[in-house]
């Protein structure tokens, strides 16, 4: 059963997502807050596999709350820290890449079709990011290139030659089975590529390496 906390403050808006995830088995709402403030203490009292965290809210916005919550989590030496899905209106949203920035597991437009959040709350629980299908480069590329490139981390040399390659068809938002069609391995072998990208770079996830590689001009 994997536990969800609902971060919102349109009532309506949690009503519809309640009702959605209580239609599927597998999936369990533990909590509701309408501010950041409330989900901090709703974290606190329910400890939740998985937050839907809306980033417009009165009093505590999503980003300042998704911050406090990860902290804390590492404070406490959380075995499990919730896994953080943003919700936002704009497709296209530097308040997303901050967020994103700051430790989310991605984010996802609220106007996603049902099966795309059902889908996205069980890919971020199982340790996986999730970003709006049509924003990965767009969104990296106007927020994290603008500033300019940063030059070549040091752990960048500790990657092999193969797992540069398939890091730089990762930063482009290819899944692990397009990785692998393109790469002529078995899934199994991109994801224990994947996972040793992350180690050496020090990422947490796929989200995070796409933020790398643009902030770092390798894509």
């Amino acid at each position: 059963m994997i536990r969800v906390l609902l971060v919102d403050d349109q009532a309506l808006f949690r009503a519809g997502i309640r009702m959605l995830l209580a239609s599927q088995p597998d999936l369990e709402v533990v909590g509701e807050a309408n501010d950041g403030v409330q989900a901090i203490a709703q974290w606190r009292a329910t400890r939740p596999d998985v937050i839907l965290m809306d980033i417009r809210m009165p009093n505590m916005d999503g980003i300042e709350a998704s911050a406090a919550i990860l902290q804390e989590a590492v404070m406490a030496d959380a075995a499990a820290p919730p896994r953080i899905l943003m919700l936002t209106t704009f497709d296209l949203d530097e308040a997303a890449a901050r967020a994103i920035r700051g430790g989310a597991s991605g984010f996802l437009l609220k106007d996603a079709e049902p099966e795309s959040l059902l889908s996205s709350i069980r890919t971020v629980h199982a340790g996986n990011a999730v970003i709006a299908a049509s924003a990965t480069r767009q969104l990296f590329e106007h927020f994290g290139g603008a500033r300019g490139v940063a030059s070549t981390p040091p752990q960048w040399n500790l990657l092999t030659e193969r797992e540069r390659e398939i890091f730089a068809l990762a930063a482009r938002g290819l899944s692990n089975a397009e990785i692998a069609a393109e790469e002529f391995l078995s899934e199994a072998t991109v994801k224990t590529h994947i996972s040793r990208i992350l180690t050496k770079l020090a990422l947490r996830d796929r989200v995070q390496l796409v933020v790398f590689a643009f902030e770092h001009g390798l894509t």
